[in-house]
């Protein structure tokens, strides 16, 4: 006669029962919790932590909000981390409504899936307006508005340890900083653009973006990533 037996937790596993293996000691269940990941299934919960970032471009007299809510996953754990789970962007500059719209529909559908949504980012940072970037302060150039959309999202995925943020080591820090004092005191250049931290002089950095590319010892270095032209 067989006898039903209730299952009360979620199986993980099976052993088929031989007469070889029948005698052998069974393996002890495992109690820890599964680790919860991201999917597009994961229900919404009633409260997200949210973050909000102010872009304010030379192209708009109005400035766009971008709030990105996350989710805590695990939460109590071990496993504990904070996920991005939807975006929105407000402004009252309606011409790019259309778009950005259906942009944040988009990134939103991405972070929900699951996996890693961290090359958002670059695909975001690649997008170059047809007429043309404009400088932020501090002498960054944007290539687009899609692209500082990007920047901001990478910046809140250092936040939440998405990414991690590449500093210079001392050993960088401290040649760029020698560099730039050899080219000011050989410049004499006393002012400074009120736009940059930069010297005026300075040319745009292919790698960085950065409006901080200046000529010392016969070879182009950024004075912003330590980038040369030299090696």
């Amino acid at each position: 006669m067989n006898m039903a037996i209730k299952i009360d937790s979620k199986i993980v596993g099976y052993k088929v029962l031989t007469d070889e293996n029948k005698n052998e000691p069974t393996e002890p269940c495992n109690d820890d919790p599964i680790k919860e990941s991201m999917h597009e299934n994961l229900e919404r919960p009633e409260m997200l932590l949210g973050s909000t970032y102010k872009i304010k471009t030379p192209q708009s007299e109005h400035a766009l909000y971008i709030t990105i809510n996350d989710m805590i996953l695990n939460m109590g754990t071990e496993h504990e981390e904070r996920r991005p789970y939807e975006v929105f962007i407000n402004s009252k500059n309606m011409e790019h409504f259309q778009w950005v719209l259906a942009l944040t529909r988009v990134i939103s559908a991405v972070f929900r899936k699951g996996g890693d949504a961290c090359f958002l980012v670059e695909e975001l940072k690649a997008v170059f307006d047809p007429k043309g970037g404009y400088f932020k302060k501090g002498g960054v150039f944007m290539p687009s508005l899609v692209a500082e959309i990007g920047c901001a999202i990478e910046s809140h995925m250092k936040f939440i340890g998405m990414l991690k943020d590449s500093e210079l080591d001392e050993h960088q820090k401290k040649l760029i900083a020698e560099k730039r004092k050899q080219f000011e005191e050989k410049t004499k250049a006393a002012d400074k653009n009120e736009s940059s931290d930069f010297p005026d002089q300075a040319q745009l950095c292919s790698k960085c973006q950065t409006k901080a590319l200046v000529l010392m010892d016969g070879c182009m270095t950024c004075l912003s990533c330590g980038d040369s032209k030299c090696g």
